[in-house]
């Protein structure tokens, strides 16, 4: 739903200002991190990042040593789906991740028909990402089988999980987030449960004032699995990227507690990150985490817009910034920073 409205995307020219290179010599970056690209996500492995985002078409990868440098690392198209299938068209939300020995990259499509929404999953065996072959698995579903993207695969416990935005039904009224078990990466195994929906008036601004769409459709979308200590965290995207009103909130369980039982989940009642007028960041959402290369940073990669009314189109481009932890252990991401603000490189 996210993508309902202006599907210009991933790669195109924006006015958020470029990479200051000078400044990354002197240990330091600005946002944004490339021009453009929604729904960023990296994979740190044996030192290098393997990031990528919403291109649409196809499916992009991006390998370098230094986060910050996107904007000159190499990059390959991995993956362009064969035409008049069901994930054809409408690319969204990729995700790379290295399971048991093998890369996979996730990602929702369809064949042009926003209705027909699913997710499917590529596997690469070779070492390096960037090379090898990646081979069509198929769709990722549960025996439902409804309208479903952003999926987010986590092990916790030493059982393999599966979070994502999906539909109750067959029609457009809400999106919520679903948890399920997998049997292996490809596999979901048993049935989705949902943990999430929009349950407070910050997750609820979605008018959409298009004839060919609904009146309104409320979203919980783009989660991602965050532990630390003994917490267990999903952020999310909710409100409608076409509103600045996108923002993240956080749901909480215990480490030991049933993430399959609905119960184990706490919302909490205000967005943990969200627009900054004065910093000039809209709506900025559809996050990921990666730690610095040392592993004692923790960061947060998302996107934005660089001025408001801007919606779900080109104008987003990809962002990070580090963030710290609360004395009750969550996180605490503070505010997204403005493109004039430096910030310090990762942690080598």
């Amino acid at each position: 739903m996210r993508k309902l409205l202006t599907i210009i995307l991933a790669l195109g020219l924006c006015s958020c200002g470029q990479m200051d290179v000078s400044a990354q010599s002197q240990g330091t970056f600005a946002n944004p991190l490339l021009p453009s690209g929604a729904d960023p996500y990296s994979f740190y492995k044996d030192g290098y990042y393997y990031y990528t985002h919403t291109t649409g078409n196809r499916l992009v990868l991006w390998k370098t040593k230094n986060i910050a440098e996107l904007a000159t690392a190499p990059k390959k198209t991995i993956w362009t789906p064969p035409v008049g299938t069901m994930y054809s068209k409408e690319i969204w939300a990729p995700e790379i991740h290295f399971i048991q020995g093998k890369w996979y990259m996730y990602f929702a499509a369809d064949d042009g028909k926003n209705d027909n929404h699913r997710m499917y999953v590529l596997e690469n065996a070779s070492a390096d990402p960037m090379e090898g072959e990646w081979i069509f698995k198929g769709k990722v579903a549960d025996k439902n089988d409804k309208w479903a993207i952003d999926g987010d695969v986590f092990t916790h416990n030493n059982q393999l999980y599966m979070i994502w935005s999906g539909w109750e039904g067959d029609v457009n009224v809400q999106q919520n987030i679903y948890i399920a078990k997998m049997k292996n990466p490809w596999t979901i195994d048993g049935e989705r449960i949902k943990i999430s929906g929009s349950d407070y008036d910050w997750e609820k601004h979605g008018d959409l004032n298009d004839p060919n769409n609904p009146p309104h459709v409320n979203v919980n979308e783009g989660p991602q699995y965050l532990a630390h200590d003994k917490k267990v965290f999903i952020i999310y995207s909710a409100s409608g990227c076409w509103t600045d009103f996108y923002a993240l909130g956080m749901l909480t369980a215990d480490a030991k507690a049933d993430l399959l039982n609905p119960k184990s989940w706490k919302k909490s009642a205000q967005p943990v990150f969200k627009q900054s007028a004065e910093n000039k960041v809209y709506a900025p959402g559809h996050n990921s985490f990666f730690k610095s290369a040392n592993g004692k940073e923790d960061w947060i990669l998302y996107h934005a817009n660089p001025e408001p009314n801007q919606g779900c189109g080109n104008h987003r481009s990809p962002r990070a910034q580090k963030f710290t932890w609360n004395a009750d252990g969550t996180p605490n991401f503070g505010k997204p920073v403005s493109t004039q603000e430096q910030i310090a490189l990762p942690a080598k």
